[in-house]
């Protein structure tokens, strides 16, 4: 019992002394940390050691009195305004103007101090001032210019051979052409005189606002016409500009005329002239449209039509029945070779065919052959009522001419291209 006791006793000494030598050492471990900071603190800061913590560049703070003010976000600009430009006493009359300075203009508060010591001088012209008369008449004048339609213009010029009687014809240049853009045109020329008419033309080029051709178009004068003195001469000269768009649809862009009496002015001389346009009569003879395509096969001797369609016929035969074909001829002068018929299309008052037709037709007897094609209309059976008819060669005049034309010059290629038809 005495043993247990002693040992109770022992352990509880030894754990109060473990407490309190604890509690004496954290005295001290903090009494040693405040005196090392106060000492740190009563040191000179300059005499510091340089550390991540304490930076060598000390900044200098001044503090003010005054109350702080925000600024603006939006300034006015300067705003400078135009001098008047004089060259001469008479452009202004000073003493029909009344002088201001910038002093007399109520301005914002905000724009003075901007504008504040540079003080400019203008000049306002009275209410009662008429300087703007000429301006207006300027300017009326221009609109009425501008305004006005141009013309085509075609440069050529004439030459007369009366030894090989012949009638030489430069076609230089056209200008002031007005057309949608890819479309081509050429100058055709037509010489009549003694009841016989002389055609020829230029090659095709593209239309634009101005066109060079520098091509001479030559035209035999008749056996009946009289070179020695050109006024004895009886007949006319006629140049025309065509042009043709994508769709292979030609139209008249103009056309001048001129007697043969004249030749004698105006030979050996550049003449400009201003082409006119058309006439409206011209457009509203025409019974209708043929679209047709052409190709010449040199190896083979054959000519190719394709009869393709047909359109703006006269609606008034073709009340009854439409019932329509087109009747093609080939004649050599005026032998008939060749005679063919398309099938035929009824209730349609625009027909589509797309037959070929192929004719056998030696190359040397091209130059003198032409085609005759003529649109019919069955009305009843057995009756046949013709519609419109056109003709292609080289005797022809307008679209036939052209067309036989550029068939020669582009062999084993298809050239389509619509025809008017006439009665």
């Amino acid at each position: 019992m005495f043993i247990s006791a002693a040992a109770v006793l022992g352990a509880t000494l030894g754990t109060v002394s473990g407490a309190l030598t604890l509690c004496g050492l954290s005295m001290l471990c903090r009494n040693c940390k405040k005196g090392k900071l106060e000492r740190g603190d009563s040191a000179d800061p300059e005499k510091a050691k340089a550390s991540i913590l304490h930076t060598l560049t000390q900044f200098s703070v001044q503090k003010s009195t005054e109350p702080i003010q925000p600024q603006t976000l939006l300034k006015f600009p300067k705003i400078y305004k135009p001098k008047p430009s004089v060259t001469s006493p008479e452009v202004i009359n000073y003493s029909e103007h009344v002088v201001i300075t910038e002093k007399d203009v109520d301005k914002p508060e905000c724009c003075n101090k901007e504008t504040e010591g540079d003080e400019e001088v203008f000049a306002v012209p009275r209410q009662d001032s008429a300087d703007e008369t000429p301006c207006a008449v300027e300017q009326s004048s221009t609109m009425t210019s501008s305004s006005s339609v141009l013309h085509p213009k075609l440069h050529f010029s004439l030459r007369l051979n009366s030894q090989n009687r012949e009638l030489h014809i430069t076609i230089i240049e056209a200008e002031n052409i007005t057309v949608e853009t890819g479309c081509e045109g050429y100058v055709s020329g037509c010489v009549s005189a003694s009841k016989e008419q002389k055609h020829s033309q230029t090659v095709v080029r593209k239309l634009s606002a101005r066109v060079q051709w520098n091509e001479s178009l030559v035209f035999a004068l008749p056996s009946g016409c009289s070179t020695n003195g050109t006024e004895d001469m009886e007949g006319e000269v006629a140049l025309t500009l065509h042009s043709c768009d994508r769709f292979s649809h030609n139209s008249t862009l103009g056309t001048v005329r001129f007697k043969l009496a004249d030749l004698g002015m105006m030979s050996d001389a550049d003449c400009w002239v201003d082409l006119q346009p058309p006439k409206q009569l011209e457009v509203t003879s025409s019974a209708g449209e043929l679209l047709l395509s052409l190709s010449y096969l040199p190896a083979a001797n054959r000519l190719g039509v394709v009869v393709m369609k047909a359109r703006g016929l006269q609606s008034d035969k073709l009340k009854e029945n439409i019932d329509l074909s087109v009747k093609l001829t080939l004649k050599h002068q005026s032998t008939k070779l060749k005679k063919k018929q398309t099938r035929r299309v009824k209730h349609k008052i625009n027909p589509v065919w797309n037959e070929m037709m192929m004719l056998e037709l030696p190359r040397e007897l091209l130059t003198k052959s032409s085609l005759d094609l003529e649109v019919l209309n069955q009305a009843s059976p057995g009756t046949l009522l013709p519609l419109g008819r056109c003709l292609l060669g080289l005797h022809a005049s307008g679209t036939g001419l052209q067309h036989w034309q550029q068939m020669l010059d582009n062999p084993r290629k298809q050239i389509a291209m619509w025809h008017p038809l006439y009665t």
